[in-house]
């Protein structure tokens, strides 16, 4: 007997960039009475469309979309901010007799929704101002060492490089005088949800490698250079923001300070070279992020029935027969 949608768990559709989960949730749209609530980190800034593969305006109007253009690019989102625009999403849509659908690739706030969240101090504008100050005298290699000496267990599982992340546990440390890991072990997993989570997810990486080529050179056809220009043109943004750092927005940038400082054309081939690195080594990230995960279950986006499992395996976690 199939149970109404207001007594059903929310469900999670996750995979990697490039998998298809967009046009798998827009299908599942077509059959069951569902709100899509995105889980992208990048999907929440408004005028950041083509480098982010935002859904048409078309496909945004066939399903009700949530959290997607909700900020400016100069503003930032958290994954505690996340997980209470979520909570409080959820709540709305099953109270409209549909069921919540939760689909996107960022990793960091799946796991924030499933174990709960640890209490964090907030974000210093000022403190963090001082550490980018600090990152350009010296580098991020040298910040990531600094965290070491205060947080070795961090800046293990961090790359010298990832200066988000250093600059967020140095900035931990600072105002609570604690380690970012120390928080983290106490976090309070009652806090969490145990809501399924579908993943879809490549059997072969050259597979969904070919995709994300084809996807940035695309991309690029579409005007994504011309996208990072109008950002630049507005004079307030810059790569010290959360929403410049996007995987494709970052390149880009960089590659246009590149040519300005040397007085030459922008080199498209070495662009999209750097584009597509950067988006596979964002994929195997979140797969990675997706195989600590021992709730998901896999569908495999290569098969060709791959749509039909999805909607299988949703059905059946509704109680509806296949």
């Amino acid at each position: 007997m199939t149970r109404p949608m207001q007594a059903l768990p929310p469900i999670c559709l996750a995979g990697p960039t490039g998998c298809g989960k967009t046009a798998a949730a827009l299908a599942l749209a077509e059959r069951l009475p569902l709100e899509i609530i995105s889980v992208d980190s990048a999907l929440v800034y408004r005028g950041m469309d083509i480098g982010t593969a935002k859904p048409t305006p078309a496909e945004l109007a066939a399903v009700p979309h949530h959290l997607i253009d909700i900020l400016d690019p100069q503003e930032s989102y958290s994954a505690a901010q996340f997980v209470t625009d979520t909570r409080r999403l959820v709540s709305e849509i099953q109270a409209r007799g549909r069921l919540p659908l939760l689909v996107g690739g960022t990793m960091l706030y799946f796991k924030a929704m499933f174990d709960g969240l640890a209490e964090m101090p907030q974000a210093d504008a000022a403190l963090r101002a001082e550490l980018d100050a600090e990152a350009a005298r010296l580098g991020w290699p040298a910040m990531h060492a600094r965290l070491a000496e205060v947080d070795p267990l961090t800046a293990a599982r961090l790359a010298p490089g990832d200066s988000q992340r250093i600059q967020r546990a140095l900035e931990v440390w600072h105002l609570s005088g604690r380690p970012m890991s120390a928080l983290h072990a106490e976090q309070q997993r009652n806090g969490g949800v145990d809501w399924p989570l579908l993943s879809l997810e490549p059997m072969d990486r050259a597979w969904l490698h070919q995709r994300l080529a084809q996807r940035f050179e695309q991309m690029l056809d579409q005007g994504l250079i011309e996208e990072v220009q109008r950002l630049r043109a507005r004079g307030d943004l810059h790569l010290g923001l959360p929403s410049m750092r996007c995987v494709g927005y970052r390149q880009v940038w960089e590659a246009l300070d590149e040519a300005q400082a040397s007085a030459r054309a922008l080199d498209r081939a070495a662009l999209a070279e750097r584009g597509i690195a950067a988006t596979r080594q964002l994929a195997k990230r979140q797969i990675t992020w997706l195989r600590s995960m021992p709730q998901r279950r896999v569908i495999d986006c290569q098969a060709a029935d791959a749509p039909l499992q999805l909607q299988a395996a949703v059905q059946r976690l509704i109680g509806q027969a296949p």
